[in-house]
This record gives structure tokens, C-alpha cells and sequence, in this order.
């Protein structure tokens, strides 16, 4: 059943639409200057001749409705519960989307995410991490007390950690729930190591008597060292084992359900296969996924570690991001630059990737033969261009993007954008 609070939602969304157009939000047309972002919206301008400023980042309308619906069904095939990653996207619209289709609720990684969610009418957030600020805890336990409705559940890895939770939130009327996360093993990231340290922090949360209620457990797989098929489906079976373990003990008696949660954009396809064998325990259990990363999908990173790539029965995702830039400068025939540098496009984990030209003069689409986006510069592009390369200063280069976490986080407002170009609404992110 889709989480959240419908007027809530509906009404933050609408709010978002009031937004007026001006100079913070880079690449909208210069005489949009004071229409709102849903006047903007209604006019249907397209992309390349709508008075747009290059660069431009581009999210595909058809794309993006391919991999929500994709990853639906998926959920739903597999028996998932989906509290799909928001740090991904940022996007209260996408957010509205993703529990339309179906989601439990939306991922967290901080607290101030989880502000924005709430901002927007979000009533179930999974945070994926251990929250240790006093502030935010503070906060959170407001939020509990005000919503009767409102489920949060959070990470505890450390018994100094549940102690500083405990801490700050003594006193409330609703306990906090928890899962404890099992670590990926010894140099990954957060989580505690061993079965052992696991049982220390659930004793810790017992301790508390009533602050902290624990749930569950989770992780992360794509932590798992030098991983593969085999070392990710073990840790998961020790993850499942986890669960059964505490359950076995009593540690989930005070909680309606069993939590067991992992799930990045890499390996879904292990954890579906190894949450489908977890064994009945004493309470229902919710099978939580929390992928993220497929809602753009891309060019360069998730395209070769997606899941689909080794299950291609089961569908298949479509990068949804360009980013259209400009030649600026023809300094020489095997050189070309782009007005689009580190402030405009993904660049830790792989270049952009050229794709299509624009012809400046005639308006008309082709391929990026010889083409080659060598390094970014903070404002600049780096191109090398080989001799089949026609590219002129002016010409528009469609860049495909690697990592969709750092591709939003650069734009505040997306064009969401029709095969033939036509804008039909713009995406407000929060970082």
C-alpha cells in the first residue's frame, strides 16, 4: 500500500508549482522571469528552441515513467516491500511518484532529509543510518508526538550510539524504532561486525526501557568487500540468520513486524533471491528494498552494474538524464570546449559520455561520431575530436551522465522533457 499523506502531499506539491522563475535556476529562458514554474510549465516550451540557456540538464518524461513502473512490478513480482532511496533525487514530485507506484515510503541517509520528506507529506521514512545529533533527535521525537500516523525507523550500529539516542530522547511518549545493521564485513563501511556485536546493541536498545524499540535489521550489501554473486548472497543469508536469531529470542516482542531490509542499485536481484527464502518467524515480516538510483538510471555507472543486466528477463532500465552544453571554442581540429564543467555534470565515478549533436544551423540531430569528453574543468569541457567529428562553435552536445546521486545534486530545477522536446514540468530538488 502506498505511504504517505495525500493532502499533505498534494498541497506541498502545489506549492512547489507557485514557485516563481528567476536567476536560481540556471538554463530557464530569461523571459520566463516571473511566471511561476507551473505557468512555465503550461506553456510547453521545447527544449532546444524555447529560449533555454545552455547548459541544460534534461530528464526524460518517458524514461523516468519506464523505470518507476519497472521497478514496481519488480517489487511487487518478488514480494519487496520498496522504500526506494531519496537522497538519489532529492525530489518531493519524484518522491509523490514513486509512493504512487506503490512504495512503502522513502529512503533517508540524514536527518535533514528527512525533513524535506516530512516537508512534503512523507509518513513513512526508513533513514539509513544511526542518528546520534541531539537536535535531530529532538526533532524527530516532535514529529512523533505531533503524528500519530508518522513511522520512522533508523539504524543503530554502536552501544555508545543507542546510548546518546537514548539520551536525548528520554522522556518521549513514543519509542523510536530501530534496526540494528550488520556490517558488511572488516573494511566496509558502518554496522557492527560480528553476530556478537550485533547482540550488544540489541541488549543496549533493550536497556533503554521503552526510548528505543527495536524492529529489525538491515544493511548494506554493496558494502560487502570485493563483491560479487556468492559474497553478496552469503552476507545476506547472515543478515536473514540475524533476524531469525533475534526473533528466536524475543528481541522483536514489542514490535508488530520484523523488519529486514537491505537493497542498493547493484544487487537487488541477490536480495530478492535471498529474501524470498526468509523462513517464517513468530511476527510478519516486511521485505524492505531501498534502490534508488533507478528512477534516472544512467549512462555510465548503473548501466553496467545494473541487476537487469544479469536478470534481462525481468526488464530493463533507460538512462533518463542529458545534459545538453554548447560549443564554445574550435581551437584547433582535434580540440573542441564545452560550456558545461563540474558544476553542471556528474564526475566522481565516470565522465560524461557525448552522444548527440544539434547542428546550430539547421536544427537537425546526429549522432556524436569522434567525439570524446576528455576532462571538466569547473565551467569547461574537454573534448577530442576525431576526423569524422562535425562539430562547430555553437553546435548543442547531449551529454550522457554516470551516477545519478551527483547528477541531481547540481540542478535545482529539471527540465522533465518529451521525446520530440517539449518541457512538460520541472523537477524542484532539495540538497
Amino acid at each position: 500500500m502506498a505511504a504517505g499523506n495525500p493532502v499533505g502531499r498534494l498541497a506541498a506539491l502545489a506549492a512547489l508549482a507557485d514557485e516563481r522563475v528567476d536567476h536560481r535556476f540556471k538554463a530557464l529562458p530569461p523571459d520566463a522571469e516571473g511566471l511561476t514554474v507551473g505557468e512555465l510549465a503550461a506553456e510547453r516550451r521545447n527544449l532546444f528552441t524555447g529560449g533555454f540557456t545552455t547548459p541544460v540538464l534534461a530528464l526524460s518524461a518517458e524514461s523516468v515513467e519506464h523505470n518507476l513502473t519497472l521497478l514496481e512490478t519488480y517489487a511487487e513480482r518478488h514480494g519487496l516491500a520498496f522504500a526506494p532511496h531519496g537522497k538519489t533525487s532529492m525530489s518531493p514530485q519524484l518522491f509523490a511518484r514513486q509512493l504512487e507506484r506503490g512504495a512503502w515510503g522513502i529512503t533517508a541517509a540524514m536527518p535533514h532529509q528527512a525533513r524535506v520528506y516530512r516537508a512534503h507529506g512523507i509518513q513513512r521514512i526508513f533513514l539509513a543510518n544511526e542518528v546520534v545529533d541531539a537536535a535531530a533527535l529532538r526533532w524527530l521525537a516532535a514529529e512523533l508526538d505531533a503524528d500519530p500516523h508518522f513511522r520512522f525507523i533508523c539504524y543503530v550500529d554502536s552501544v555508545r550510539g543507542v546510548e546518546l539516542m537514548d539520551e536525548a530522547l528520554r522522556g518521549v511518549s513514543r519509542p523510536l524504532d530501530v534496526v540494528v545493521e550488520l556490517g558488511a564485513g572488516e573494511g566496509a563501511r558502518t554496522g557492527a561486525r560480528t553476530a556478537a556485536d550485533c547482540a550488544a546493541v540489541a541488549d543496549a536498545v533493550a536497556a533503554t526501557g521503552g526510548t528505543l524499540r527495536l524492529v529489525g535489521v538491515a544493511g548494506y550489501e554493496g558494502e560487502v568487500p570485493q563483491a560479487d554473486g556468492d559474497k553478496v548472497r552469503a552476507w545476506l543469508r547472515e543478515l536473514v540468520s540475524l533476524a531469525e536469531d533475534f526473533d528466536g529470542a524475543g528481541r522483536f516482542s514489542d514490535s508488530s513486524e520484523v523488519v529486514i531490509s537491505a537493497g542498493g542499485s547493484a544487487w537487488f536481484d541477490a536480495v530478492a533471491e535471498v529474501f524470498a527464502e526468509i523462513p517464517e518467524l513468530s511476527l510478519p515480516v516486511l521485505k524492505l528494498l531501498r534502490s534508488g538510483a533507478y528512477v534516472s538510471h544512467d549512462d555510465g555507472h548503473y548501466r553496467h552494474l545494473t541487476p537487469f543486466n544479469r536478470v534481462p528477463d525481468e526488464g530493463t532500465l533507460q538512462p533518463a538524464f542529458r545534459l545538453w552544453t554548447q560549443v564554445v571554442s574550435r581551437p584547433s581540429p582535434e580540440q573542441a570546449f564545452l560550456n558545461a564543467g563540474k558544476r553542471d555534470a556528474a564526475y566522481d565515478l565516470d565522465l560524461p559520455v557525448a552522444q548527440a549533436v544539434r547542428d546550430a544551423g539547421t536544427g537537425e540531430f546526429r549522432p556524436a561520431a569522434g567525439i570524446t569528453v576528455t576532462g571538466l574543468s569547473d565551467q569547461h569541457g574537454w573534448v577530442r575530436t576525431g576526423p569524422e567529428a562535425d562539430l562547430e562553435v555553437g553546435d548543442w552536445l547531449g551529454l550522457g551522465l554516470s551516477h545519478p546521486c551527483t547528477s541531481f545534486d547540481k540542478w535545482q530545477l529539471i527540465p522533465l522533457v518529451e521525446a520530440d522536446g517539449t518541457v512538460t514540468d520541472y523537477i524542484r530538488t532539495f540538497f
